[in-house]
């Protein structure tokens, strides 16, 4: 099963986020602050670099090193959401850039000299319908000028880079609705306050999110990655990253939360025995457990397929699914077993129990990976 898998490095990663008890994180979450001391213990123990090839400085792991790294995070009460892009956004760049843009940039990601942690996609007017994206960028002589606007674009405050996916031919110019795309780097050090104006959004949980506004914002025609126009492919790879990538926090959340309902009800005694030998506390916990252990194996099959490089967009999805679900369920689950104490902050599950909530709706909702399976799956008609 995927939790036996990367033993040595799910140990270290438990010793490092015992640096970084309960307390470290409502403190963050209270203030809405980004967690840059965590951030900085994992990238200078590599944690953040597995899936840099060694040629680059990194470890040349596989996505199921990754996956481990991230389940172990969450499983200890920490948030990998705060870092977690600077593993699977750098694939673009890995996959499709040239040399010498993986020359310049992959040494200093691996060593945490430059972040890459914001991966500009979503469109107010567009959500997940990507093919719909409006921000243009202009070829001007040596550069591109770029205009539009993006939401819900995370860590943009908090990073050096950002892949960004816009419009270089109008959609209704392309052959097909999904051409027309290119990726550019964006160097946020330079863009901000030149034609970039980034603009938090304070939403219920501490996920560092913002709005972007480009306005005649200049980058270099260096910074394409890849050809012009083909961009949308590119960025595919990365996705399914992301979703396998999340889902294995999930995983790790769920684990959180059977861990500490479990020892709860095994301790707290009310009516003169455990609460955990009554069926109806002790059976949605079992219950958690089995679904987790069900998600977690699909998240594991996805994982093994891309690092196989075989197509995996669907287990991605069904195992994004299935793990948000099992988490969300399990969070569920711990709150009603501590009764009150599980709205309390000390406690530490009212914090993990709004920040799982968030992956039913991000990266992809669970009703576009519904639609995904009954389309391209089981090739039912699309309802759009």
């Amino acid at each position: 099963m995927a939790s036996e898998t990367h033993p040595e490095i799910r140990e270290a990663v438990r010793r490092l986020c015992g640096q970084f008890p309960g307390p470290y994180w409502r403190a963050k979450d209270r203030d809405r602050s980004y967690p840059t001391e965590f951030v900085t213990a994992l990238t200078e123990a590599g944690f953040l670099s597995v899936l840099i090839p060694e040629v680059y400085g990194g470890s040349g792991l596989g996505l199921s090193a990754a996956t481990a790294i991230l389940e172990e995070i969450h499983r200890s009460g920490s948030n990998g959401g705060a870092c977690h892009a600077q593993m699977y956004t750098m694939g673009t760049l890995l996959k499709h850039g040239s040399e010498a843009q993986k020359q310049a940039y992959l040494p200093k990601i691996a060593t945490g000299e430059i972040r890459l942690q914001a991966f500009g996609v979503t469109e107010p007017g567009a959500g997940t319908d990507t093919t719909r994206i409006t921000t243009f960028a202009r070829r001007d002589g040596d550069d591109f000028v770029v205009n539009g606007q993006k939401i819900w674009i995370s860590r943009a405050e908090h990073s050096d880079l950002m892949v960004l996916l816009c419009r270089t031919t109008a959609r209704d110019d392309a052959a097909k609705s999904s051409d027309g795309m290119s990726v550019l780097l964006v160097d946020l050090r330079e863009a901000v306050g030149n034609g970039l104006t980034i603009r938090p959004i304070r939403t219920m949980l501490n996920h560092a999110t913002t709005e972007l506004f480009f306005d005649d914002l200049r980058v270099p025609a260096a910074n394409l990655i890849g050809e012009e126009g083909k961009g949308f492919r590119y960025i595919l790879d990365g996705m399914n990253a992301e979703r396998i990538l999340i889902a294995a926090e999930c995983i790790g959340d769920a684990k959180f939360f059977i861990d500490r309902a479990s020892d709860y009800a095994k301790g707290r005694e009310v009516f003169g025995g455990p609460i955990g030998a009554n069926q109806g506390v002790q059976f949605p916990i079992a219950r958690a457990h089995v679904q987790m252990s069900a998600a977690e194996l699909m998240v594991s099959h996805a994982a093994d397929l891309f690092e196989a490089g075989q197509p995996c967009g669907t287990e991605a999805n069904m195992a994004k699914m299935l793990a948000s679900e099992a988490s969300w369920f399990a969070a569920d689950t711990a709150i009603q077993v501590h009764g009150g104490f599980g709205f309390a902050e000390d406690y530490d599950i009212e914090r993990k129990f709004r920040e799982t909530r968030l992956y039913q709706v991000a990266p992809i909702s669970t009703n576009l990976i519904l639609s995904h399976v009954g389309t391209h799956v089981l090739g039912m008609p699309k309802s759009f």
